[in-house]
């Protein structure tokens, strides 16, 4: 992963409201949410919560899909591991430690 692309994610991320609508998507798994759902189940408006997807779909942390009249969103593991391991690539100080456990199969690395 390139720093920027890292920079980007972080910067996502670093806000409340966005990490919270990351992490329950991360805990949704692969299938996502709907936004409605979505926007219920954190008590946040319609409006506010797609400026923030968004934001987050920019980043490339979330992808979005639509099934029928409803768009689905689910984190995007593969961005999200790719994250983890940019993070961890260079820690204990060199020597070999536990490997970045990957989160959900990533089908389409």
């Amino acid at each position: 992963m390139e720093m920027n692309i890292a920079i980007k994610a972080l910067a996502a991320l670093a806000h409340e409201t966005r990490l919270t609508i990351f992490r329950v998507l991360v805990q949704a798994g692969e299938p996502g949410l709907p936004a409605g759902q979505l926007a219920k189940d954190l008590s946040i408006p319609n409006a506010t919560l797609s400026f923030h997807l968004k934001e987050l779909a920019h980043a490339e942390l979330v992808i979005a899909r639509q099934e029928s009249r409803f768009i689905y969103y689910s984190a995007n593991f593969t961005a999200m591991n790719a994250l983890l391991g940019y993070l961890t690539e260079n820690c204990c100080a060199g020597i070999p430690c536990s490997p970045v456990e990957v989160c959900c199969d990533e089908k389409n690395s």
